[in-house]
C-alpha cells in the first residue's frame, strides 16, 4: 500500500482580506465538455496527474461530469506538493490573498480546522441523515469544526500493531481479540517475555521510533486517548491542562519505559521487523502490502492497538487523510457540495482503492471490496478503523501541536528529560500560536 498518509504541512497564513477578484473566468466551449447551461466548478487536488492517485481523481471527475451532464461541469487542476510539503499549500496561501481559490479543493485531514478558522473553506451545504450515514464516523468527525461539517474524506487511513506470528508462537504468546486489547501493563509483560527470544535473534521485542514529521503523532496519539487524555480541548483553542495533563505525563513516561527496559532500540534500525528481528511494529496500513509483496516469509498478523489500564471502550485508534472541501470563494455552494460528495463517495473510493490501495471513506466501498472480508489483516484494520477510529487533534494550530508532541517524546523517551517539564514548555509554545485565534 502506498504511503498516502496525512503529512500535515505547516500553514503559513495571516488573517487577510478574502475580497480579491482573481478567480479564473471560464465560458462554455472554452473547455471540451463544458456546455451551455452547465454550472462550472473548479477543483484543485494535491498530486500529479500522471500518478495512480492522480488518475483516480481524474477518472472520478470524468464520471461526475457524465452523471451531472447538463447540470454541472467539474474542471480538475493538479497542483502537486513538493518534498517539503509546499507547492500545493503555497498555491492555496497565495490564492487566499488574490481571491483565486477554486470551488472545491483537497485539504489534509488534520488541517481542516486551520483552513476553517482562516476562512479558506466554508461549511458544506447541510447533508441529510441518509447522506451522512454513507461515511465512516471518523470521516464525519475529522471534517467537523465548530459543530459544522466542512469536509468529507477522499480516503481514510489507519495504523496497525503488526506482529510476527512465528515469533509469538515460539514465545507462547496469544493475541487478544479486538474487544479486549492488551493494556499497557499486559503489553509490557508480553515485551518482557519476548526479550530472551529476541536477544537470540539479535533484535528487540518492538520495532518503534519517534521520527520527525507527522508519523509520531499519527502513530502514538492513541496512547494519549486510550489513557483518558487529550492534547487540546474540544474547541481546539486550549492546551493548558490538556496537553500537559497528568494523564499525558504518565503516557510519555510509558514510552520512556519502553526504551529503558530495552523493549525497543533507542536508535532506529532499518527493516528490523521486516527482517524477522522484531516481534511487533507500529506502521501504516501500507505495511500489509509491503510484507505481502516484499517479505513473504513473514507470517503477518494485526493485533488490537494497546490501551491504557483504565480504558473504557472509547474511540482511540489512528485515522485521517486527504479530504474535499468547498472554498470560501465558491459562489455555488450547492454544486460544490455535490462535487465534494461525489469525490468522497462510494464510487470514487472504489476507484482510489483499485489504483492506490487507499482505505475508503465510506461503508459502502468497504462492503464491495472482498479483501476486507477475506483477508484477516485487512479485515482487522477495517474493524479497528470503523469501530475505534479517532481523528487527530482538531485545532487551528495543529502543526505546532504535532511538532510539539514529537519533540516531547524524543526529548523524554530518548533524551531522558522530565516529562512534565517538557509538556509544560510545549504548552507555552503552542499558546503563542493560539493567541490570535482567541481574540
Amino acid at each position: 500500500m502506498r504511503k498516502i498518509f496525512a503529512g500535515a504541512g505547516v500553514l503559513l497564513l495571516a488573517i487577510c482580506s478574502l475580497t480579491g477578484c482573481g478567480r479564473k473566468e471560464v465560458s462554455p466551449g472554452d473547455i471540451a465538455g463544458y456546455d451551455q447551461g452547465e454550472e462550472y466548478l473548479s477543483i484543485w487536488v494535491h498530486t500529479i496527474e500522471d500518478t495512480d492517485e492522480g488518475e483516480a481523481y481524474k477518472e472520478a471527475v470524468n464520471r461526475f461530469n457524465e452523471v451531472y451532464d447538463g447540470q454541472y461541469f467539474a474542471d480538475i487542476e493538479f497542483i502537486p506538493r513538493n518534498d517539503s510539503g509546499g507547492g500545493y499549500s503555497d498555491k492555496i496561501n497565495a490564492s487566499v490573498m488574490s481571491g483565486d481559490l477554486p470551488d472545491v479543493l483537497t485539504v489534509d485531514g488534520p488541517n481542516i480546522a486551520a483552513y476553517a478558522a482562516n476562512h479558506i473553506i466554508q461549511p458544506l451545504k447541510e447533508l441529510t441523515d441518509e447522506e451522512r450515514s454513507v461515511y465512516l464516523e471518523s470521516i464525519l468527525e475529522q471534517g467537523t469544526y465548530d459543530d459544522k461539517l466542512y469536509a468529507l474524506g477522499a480516503m481514510e487511513s489507519s495504523v496497525g500493531l503488526y506482529y510476527n506470528k512465528e515469533i509469538l508462537k515460539e514465545a507462547g504468546i496469544e493475541v487478544p481479540d479486538a474487544e479486549h486489547p492488551w493494556t499497557w501493563t499486559e503489553f509490557a509483560e508480553i515485551l518482557e517475555q519476548l526479550k530472551p527470544v529476541m536477544k537470540e535473534k539479535n533484535g528487540y521485542p518492538l520495532d518503534m521510533s519517534f521520527p520527525v514529521g507527522e508519523a509520531t503523532i499519527y502513530y502514538y496519539a492513541p496512547f494519549i486517548w486510550a489513557n483518558g487524555g487529550n492534547l487540546v480541548n474540544e474547541e481546539g483553542l486550549l492546551v493548558d491542562g490538556y496537553f500537559n495533563s497528568e494523564q499525558n505525563a504518565e503516557t510519555v513516561r510509558y514510552f520512556t519505559s519502553l526504551v529503558e527496559n530495552a523493549y525497543m532500540s533507542a536508535t532506529p534500525i532499518d527493516k528490523l521487523f521486516e527482517s524477522g528481528r522484531a516481534a511487533f511494529k507500529f506502521d501504516g496500513a501500507w505495511e500489509v502490502n509491503t510484507i505481502y509483496g516484499s517479505y513473504p516469509d513473514i507470517e503477518l498478523g494485526v493485533a488490537p492497538y494497546i490501551v491504557g489500564d483504565g480504558w473504557n471502550g472509547e474511540r482511540y485508534t489512528p485515522t485521517g487523510s486527504w479530504a474535499y472541501a468547498a472554498s470560501s470563494k465558491t459562489q455555488n455552494l450547492e454544486g460544490a457540495t455535490e462535487l465534494v460528495k461525489w469525490m468522497s463517495g462510494v464510487d470514487s473510493g472504489l476507484l482510489l482503492f483499485e489504483k492506490t490501495n487507499s482505505l475508503p471513506s465510506t461503508y459502502g466501498a468497504f462492503e464491495q471490496i472482498k479483501i476486507f472480508e477475506e483477508d484477516e489483516n485487512y479485515k482487522a484494520l477495517y474493524y479497528q478503523l470503523s469501530t475505534y477510529g479517532h481523528p487527530r487533534p482538531k485545532t487551528p494550530v495543529y502543526p505546532q501541536v504535532s511538532t510539539s508532541f514529537q519533540q516531547v517524546l524524543e526529548n523524554v523517551a530518548l533524551g531522558g528529560m522530565d516529562a512534565q517539564t517538557e509538556l509544560d514548555k510545549s504548552v507555552e509554545r503552542i499558546n503563542a500560536k493560539l493567541e490570535r485565534y482567541r481574540r
